[in-house]
């Protein structure tokens, strides 16, 4: 058999999976949900089938501090739209991000919140070790730095209250706030190009304030090592490390050439450095330093001598704390106080708080440990951070430096980047002019299923990709000829919607599938699975397409993945095509084909639940399997004799706790109209759906239940909740 010869990849014993942390001033968009949380919940879903459930902990939760949220809290409040703490401000942020979660089915362990209970006081005790461990190994510094002071409203501000342009060379984010710009970049502040305060509209003063550094460009070499491994993991994106790699150079700085001559003038009383001349048509020549330290006194040599410049990308010192009120506590060292912990480091450590409290909430035997120490050092263990490209810097140069510096035996983890998704093909943000839709909005149009599919298709591993569902152009299709009025791509019902390829799959033929493997049986077997065994051949095509899955998986081809669970599908509704038509009144040949039809049935459904989680446990409820079984990849690759012992051990009639499959024969008409209505008016699509569904009604309890259960496997219906809402009016007005 396949599965006995062939070489699989390692999977951790045991596997964390983290997702960004959205921060708590807003509520989730549809790129935070398909960006991230969706494949990062296709990943969890795999490996509690592969691996065990209680092998898998996934975590997120809201990033409750820092300057963002101190800034929409403090601008709402002005405003008199906001009167609670920005304790409940948050809060309120954290349930809707944990609704649209829930909504989407993102499996989470637990989504908790840095600030909020139950996980705050297990962040607060890690962030207050941590950075004491930081400060043991020496790997933190006390830096006297300048800070943003805004002279008339008489107060220090946070990074997110100064706005500038970045000055890091070749951006052009004319949104850099003290420290960092919305791309990344981190800088010093007094880099930061025309800073206004956000307060008052002045420019703001640079006043010394202590903080606590966390040494990063001593971490250079082990860094580059790191890169070096990163590079042959098959699980690690060439995104990751090209990136880190941009970080690990010498320190920079760009100096027009028309300034040749004045950089001349002040060349003797700089650093030791070297000078690099223009090639081809560049416009700066650059000087090179030994050390940031270097670079930073070069830079007040040429200020003072009004020396034009700007920087490139290093290791600068990794700011771990700060002068604002709300956020992590930090500890008091050699007699500097009242500082909190930036929000940035604490949201990198802040995973393993998320586990240490899911472990403490847990029921015994919820998970095979609830030593924190198994899931983040052992040697058996493996963490899986999901993120945007964005924040690869954070996740893959400053954290891989800070686990390497603790001495706690925290493994690397690895690192999961996304490109961006576009909206229609521009870069959308809360905070920018192109607004996303946010991510409940977006099911009032589509189904959480439908847009899990599509969203992992889109291949982000490898590319930006912009998603345009149909529902949201507003261009224009074309003139009518008629009227001479413009027709918006929205209301043409000629254009196919590009949210909705990936559906087509799961209506078309994936549910062509399920039917034919269902009412076949309702057909021959009174209901019940067939008494024969699948084919030797199908039970190899069955395992060769698990095992290509699993490969393609293990190297974080998501969109690979799906696409061959597709082809495999069209393959089998080809052979159940062909050999049911064969058969003929041969009812032997019919059930054999129809065990082979299961057969590829169970495994598309064992493939596909990470991906559409709901359709495919109904799947395994109308065949009346426990879904522990069900997606147990352990008997998807059994033997021929462990294959018939789990058959003769589960339930061989189908589905017991399932009214709606019992009465499908029945009832077959009406559920024909339910699944294959059609129009180009959504009115006129509304309405049919929702008489389908008052005629089923009667003969299904609960219809509306199964149905929204069902998602996929009983309805087409993009407008699927406008017509359950329309059966809803339609049957109050006939009773």
């Amino acid at each position: 058999m396949a599965s006995e010869n062939t070489n699989r990849p390692n999977f951790p014993a045991r596997a964390v999976v983290t997702a960004g942390m959205p921060y708590g001033n807003k509520d989730l968009h549809f790129g935070h949900i398909g960006g991230v949380f969706v494949p990062a919940d296709f990943f969890a879903r795999f490996l509690r089938d592969r691996i065990g459930a209680e092998n898998v902990l996934f975590v997120s939760g809201t990033d409750c501090y820092g300057s963002p949220i101190m800034e929409g809290y403090r601008k709402l409040t002005e405003a008199g739209e906001f009167s609670g703490t920005i304790t409940d401000y948050v809060r309120g942020h954290h349930d809707n991000q944990k609704a649209a979660l829930d909504a989407y089915g993102i499996s989470l362990d637990i989504f908790a919140g840095s600030g909020l209970e139950p996980a705050k006081p297990f962040h607060a005790t890690l962030s207050d070790a941590w950075i004491r461990r930081l400060y043991e190994v020496g790997a933190l510094k006390k830096r006297s730095t300048l800070q943003f002071y805004d002279t008339e409203a008489q107060t220090f501000l946070n990074g997110r209250q100064v706005i500038g342009r970045c000055p890091v060379r070749g951006c052009k984010s004319e949104k850099a706030y003290a420290d960092e710009c919305d791309l990344g970049h981190q800088f010093d502040p007094e880099e930061l190009i025309n800073p206004v305060s956000q307060l008052t509209g002045t420019k703001p003063e640079l006043r010394p304030c202590d903080n606590w550094y966390f040494d990063l460009p001593a971490f250079s070499e082990a860094l580059e090592t790191l890169m070096d491994e990163w590079d042959a993991d098959p699980q690690v994106r060439d995104i990751v490390t090209k990136t880190v790699r941009e970080s690990l150079v010498a320190p920079v700085i760009y100096i027009k050439n028309e300034l040749r001559e004045d950089f001349a003038a002040v060349a003797g009383d700089l650093p030791v450095h070297t000078v690099h001349e223009a090639q081809g048509n560049q416009t700066s020549f650059s000087v090179e330093f030994a050390d940031w330290e270097a670079r930073d006194k070069a830079r007040e040599v040429l200020e003072s001598a009004h020396v034009r410049f700007r920087t490139g990308k290093c290791l600068l010192p990794f700011r771990i704390t700060g002068n604002i009120d709300w956020g992590v506590a930090a500890p008091e060292i050699d007699g500097v106080s009242g500082l909190t912990v930036w929000c940035w480091p604490e949201s990198l450590w802040a995973p393993i708080s998320f586990v240490q409290t899911a472990l403490a909430e847990s029921a015994d035997g919820r998970y095979s440990s609830r030593d924190w120490h198994d899931w983040w050092c052992a040697d058996d263990s493996r963490v899986f951070q999901f993120i945007g490209q964005d924040n690869i810097y954070f996740y893959c140069v400053a954290q891989p430096a800070m686990w390497e510096a603790m001495g706690w035996g925290l493994k690397q983890t690895t690192p999961v980047a996304n490109y961006h998704i576009l909206f229609m093909n521009k870069k959308a943000s809360s905070s920018g002019a192109i607004k996303p839709p946010m991510a409940a909005e977006l099911l009032d149009h589509y189904t959480a299923e439908q847009l899990r599919a599509h969203w992992l298709s889109l291949a982000l591993d490898a590319k930006a990709v912009s998603f345009s569902p149909k529902v949201y152009d507003t261009s224009v299709s074309y003139k009518d000829k008629k009227t001479g009025e413009e027709v918006l791509v929205c209301d043409d019902p000629r254009v196919v919607d590009p949210a909705l390829k990936e559906s087509a799959f799961l209506t078309n033929i994936f549910n062509r599938l399920a039917r034919s493997c269902f009412y076949g049986a309702a057909k021959a077997c009174d209901c019940k699975l067939p008494a024969v065994e699948a084919s030797a051949e199908v039970i190899e095509e069955c395992q060769e397409a698990t095992l290509a899955f699993e490969r393609t998986v293990h190297g974080m081809d998501f969109h690979g993945a799906l696409a061959a669970v597709e082809e495999f599908t069209r393959a089998a509704n080809k052979r159940w095509d062909a050999a049911s038509k064969a058969a003929g009144d041969d009812a032997d040949a019919y059930v054999a084909a129809l065990a082979d039809a299961f057969a590829a049935l169970r495994t598309t459904a064992l493939l596909m639940h990470p991906a559409v989680p709901a359709g495919c446990e109904l799947v395994a409820e109308y065949m009346g399997f426990s879904e522990k079984d069900f997606f147990s990849w352990e008997h998807a690759l059994a033997t021929r004799a462990c294959r018939r012992a789990w058959r003769g051990c589960l339930r061989a009639r189908y589905p017991r706790a399932s009214p709606a499959f019992r009465l499908l024969p029945q009832a077959r008409e009406p559920v024909q109209e339910v699944e294959t209505y059609s129009s180009s008016s959504r009115c006129a699509r509304t309405t049919r759906l929702a008489h389908a569904v008052f005629e089923l009604a009667p003969r299904i309890p609960d219809l509306s239940g199964h149905l929204r259960r069902g998602g996929f496997l009983h309805s087409r219906a993009v407008t699927f909740r406008a017509a359950v809402s329309s059966c809803h009016a339609l049957l109050r007005r006939r009773v």
